[in-house]
C-alpha cells in the first residue's frame, strides 16, 4: 500500500463512504492522512451508520461535519442524511454546501433545518447530475434563475412543493433523465389536485404513494414508468412510443389514458390493480415485442371479464416470461374458464411461468395444464399459493387433489423445472 499513489487511495477511501470509516482510516498515516484531504471523491453522513450519531447534540453533530467537510477539496459527492436528528441551523448547512457546491456531482440531503434551506439557490448553476431531497419544502422556482443544465437525475421523497413549481424545475432541468417522486405533498391551488409534468428528456420516471384527482405525463423519450400505492381518479400518459417497460404496484386508477403508441413494450408488469380486461387489452395488444408480462392480483371490474390466453398468445409472439395469478368470480368460475381456455394458439418463446392462486379449487390444475400444453419450450414453472394456518378438511382435500394432478402433468412434462412457494 505505501507504494501506492495518494490519487488512488483516495479513490479506495471514497468507496468507504461512511464519514467515521474514511476519519479513521485517514490516520493509519501521513499519506492516507493527505490522501483524505486532497483526493477524496465522496463522503457520506448517515444517522443509520452510526447509532452514534442520534445520540450526540445537534451543535456538537454540526461542528463534526463541518471539520470533516472543510477538511477536504474538490468532494463530488455528498450525502446528508439524517433522520431521527433534531433540526440543524440553517447557517451550518448552508457552510457545508456553499464549501463543496463547485465541485460537486451527487447530493443526497435530507436535513431538517431552522429556517429551511433552499436547495435550489446554492446549487443551481453548478455541475450537480444527481439530486436526491427529502423532507424538504420547495417554493417559487425560477427555472431562469434556478438552473440545473447538467442535472440526469432527481428525486424527490417527502417533499412539500406545488403542482406549478414542480413543473417549473422539471424545466430548469433540459437534460433530465430520471425523476423520482415519493410521497410529496402535493400544494393545493384549487378544488382539484392536478398535476401536469412535462419533459422531453425523462427516459425513467418512479411515483410512489401520491393521490391526486389527475396526473398527467407527458414525456416523449419515456422508456420506463413505475406507478406504486398511488390512488388516481385520471391518469394521462403522452408520449411517442418510446415506452418499454410498464410497471403497477398497488394502483388505484379510474380512468387509465394512455395516448401513447404502446408498440415497443418489452415488459408489462401489474400487481393488485383494479381495471377493465378489455380496455387494458385494448392498451397493450399492440405491444407485438412484449417479452415479459405479469399480471399478479389483477381485478377485473367487469362480472364478464378475464384473461383470454388465446389472445396473449397470438399478439405476443416474443413472450418469453409469463405471470398469471388465477382470479375467477365463483358464479361465473366453469363458463368463463371454459371460454379462456378456448384456442390452441402456442406460446413458444416462453419459457418461463409464474402461476399462482389465493384460494385454490378443482379448476386450478386444469388451467396449470393448459398453459403447459401453450407453452411447449418451458424450462421453468413456480406456482405460487395461499394456505391458511387453520386449514379445514375440504381444503386439506382440495390441496391433496392439486398436489396429485401435478404430479401427473409433471410427469408428461419431466424436462420442466417445477417450483412450489406457499405463503
Amino acid at each position: 500500500m505505501d507504494r501506492l499513489p495518494a490519487e488512488v487511495i483516495g479513490n479506495i477511501l471514497s468507496h468507504l463512504r461512511a464519514a467515521r470509516d474514511v476519519v479513521i482510516a485517514s490516520t493509519t498515516c501521513k499519506k492516507w492522512r493527505e490522501a483524505c484531504l486532497k483526493h477524496l471523491h465522496m463522503l457520506s453522513f448517515n444517522s443509520d451508520d452510526w447509532p452514534v450519531f442520534r445520540d450526540l447534540t445537534t451543535s456538537r453533530l454540526e461542528i463534526l461535519i463541518t471539520r470533516t467537510v472543510f477538511q477536504t477539496k474538490g468532494l463530488q459527492g455528498l450525502s446528508i442524511l439524517m433522520d431521527g436528528v433534531d433540526e440543524f441551523s440553517a447557517s451550518a448547512v448552508i457552510a457545508w454546501l456553499m464549501y463543496t457546491r463547485e465541485t460537486l456531482r451527487c447530493l443526497f440531503y435530507n436535513v431538517r433545518t431552522t429556517p429551511n434551506v433552499n436547495i435550489l439557490d446554492i446549487c443551481a448553476r453548478q455541475k450537480l447530475e444527481l439530486l436526491v431531497l427529502a423532507h424538504n419544502s420547495i417554493n417559487g422556482v425560477d427555472p431562469n434563475y434556478q438552473r440545473f443544465t447538467f442535472l440526469k437525475s432527481l428525486s424527490l421523497s417527502y417533499v412539500s412543493i406545488s403542482s406549478l413549481d414542480l413543473n417549473l424545475l422539471l424545466a430548469a432541468c433540459p437534460n433530465i433523465e430520471s425523476l423520482g417522486l415519493v410521497s410529496p405533498e402535493i400544494a393545493i391551488t384549487d378544488a382539484q389536485v392536478t398535476v401536469e409534468l412535462t419533459s422531453q428528456t425523462l427516459k425513467k420516471v418512479y411515483i410512489e404513494a401520491i393521490s391526486l384527482d389527475k396526473l398527467t405525463l407527458e414525456a416523449d423519450n419515456l422508456v420506463k414508468l413505475h406507478l406504486k400505492d398511488c390512488a388516481l381518479e385520471l391518469f394521462e400518459l403522452i408520449g411517442k412510443g418510446t415506452l418499454k417497460h410498464f410497471k403497477m404496484d398497488d394502483v388505484s386508477i379510474l380512468h387509465l389514458d394512455i395516448i401513447d403508441p404502446m408498440d415497443d413494450l418489452e415488459t408489462i408488469d401489474v400487481n393488485n390493480f383494479t381495471i377493465i380486461w378489455s380496455k387494458f387489452y385494448q392498451i397493450i395488444s399492440k405491444s407485438c415485442k412484449l417479452k415479459r408480462l405479469r399480471l399478479w392480483n389483477v381485478v377485473f371490474d367487469d362480472d364478464v371479464d378475464f384473461v383470454d390466453l388465446e389472445s396473449i398468445a397470438l399478439c405476443f409472439p416474443e413472450l418469453n416470461y409469463l405471470a398469471l395469478s388465477y382470479e375467477l368470480r365463483d358464479e361465473l368460475k366453469e363458463g368463463v374458464l371454459h371460454y379462456c381456455l378456448q384456442g390452441s394458439s402456442l406460446m413458444k418463446n416462453v419459457t418461463v411461468l409464474d402461476l399462482g392462486w389465493t384460494v385454490l379449487d378443482e379448476h386450478f390444475s386444469d388451467w396449470v395444464g393448459c398453459l403447459l400444453e401453450r407453452c411447449r419450450n418451458l424450462k421453468k414453472i413456480t406456482i405460487h399459493g395461499v394456505v391458511s394456518e387453520s386449514k379445514t378438511h375440504v381444503e386439506c382435500h382440495m390441496l391433496a387433489s392439486f398436489t396429485s394432478s401435478i404430479v401427473r402433468l409433471m410427469r408428461r412434462h419431466i424436462h420442466v423445472d417445477v417450483q412450489f412457494v406457499y405463503e
